[in-house]
């Protein structure tokens, strides 16, 4: 597990694109054969990826967490991108279509991940925030979730957002999930935009064709910067940070939040004429 120190507000304006990408963006996760963390300093997220192709991967902890195994203090929220797969948590074994979740609630020292076909992985973004209590682990099939749609094709946001942990759902000490899937010919998220200083936010952008990129737009309003960010990669946005983006083709993306509160729309909006 590696550390992953994020910039403040003050240093955020003065910082060049290098550095910017190395305190904000995750580029190295999804690794065949590989599981792989990140431990960051927004509010304590642990942010990984397993990849298991003919030998299952087994969660382990780190020396960062003074833990004698991941969820001891921990939940974690599992979202499979890529082919089917399963994940077990002590002995019950939970089988994950693409697009399929799984919560894993504190206390659960055994966890493992394997593709049912190697040529044809299962790809399990992890996303972990400390838990206070011990909610039960559930397994969470997309298909069968509302879908919220928004947007529409004249503005080019025209989304379909599919919660996956929430207040109304699945329940956690303080983990919200879920992923936005934006209709073909619309490039546009989260605008217009918002900051919530009571929760930080982590996106993973998927399903964006190999050669497509996203602008990801972050910073205060006043002072916007952008990163290109490609298939697979995870940004952080701190509190006081908007997070929307366009992308040159269609896109996915997951959105997972910790913090003061879990109410998806504890949000305060800013007008797109306010952004710098």
């Amino acid at each position: 597990m590696r550390l992953l120190e994020t910039a403040d507000r003050h240093r955020f304006p003065r910082m060049t694109t290098a550095e910017l990408r190395e305190s904000f963006l995750i580029t190295d996760l999804f690794r065949p054969g590989s599981l792989d963390l990140v431990y960051t300093d927004q509010d304590r997220a642990v942010i990984g990826s397993a990849v298991p192709l003919a030998t299952p991967l087994t969660l382990p902890t780190d020396d960062a967490l003074k833990a004698d195994y991941f969820t001891e203090r921990r939940e974690l929220g599992v979202l499979n991108i890529g082919g089917p797969g399963t994940v077990t948590v002590g002995d019950s074994a939970y089988s994950l279509a693409p697009l399929d979740a799984l919560y894993i609630g504190r206390g659960n020292p055994s966890v493992s991940y394997a593709s049912q076909n190697p040529a044809h992985p299962a790809e399990f973004y992890l996303l972990s925030y400390p838990s206070h209590a011990a909610w039960p682990t559930q397994l969470i099939r997309s298909a069968l979730q509302p879908a919220t749609q928004l947007g529409s094709a004249e503005t080019a946001n025209q989304r379909a957002i599919t919660r996956l942990i929430h207040l109304g759902g699945v329940r956690s000490s303080q983990l919200v999930m879920g992923f936005t899937q934006l209709a073909p010919g619309s490039v546009w998220n989260t605008m217009p935009p918002h900051t919530h200083m009571r929760r930080s936010e982590v996106y993973l952008y998927f399903h964006l064709p190999a050669g497509e990129r996203v602008l990801h737009l972050m910073g205060p309003a006043s002072e916007t910067r952008h990163l290109v960010v490609a298939d697979k990669q995870v940004i952080l946005s701190p509190g006081w940070s908007i997070h929307a983006g366009s992308g040159t083709a269609s896109y996915s993306f997951s959105w997972g939040m910790g913090g003061e509160n879990q109410a998806y729309d504890d949000m305060d909006k800013l007008a797109i004429a306010d952004l710098l």
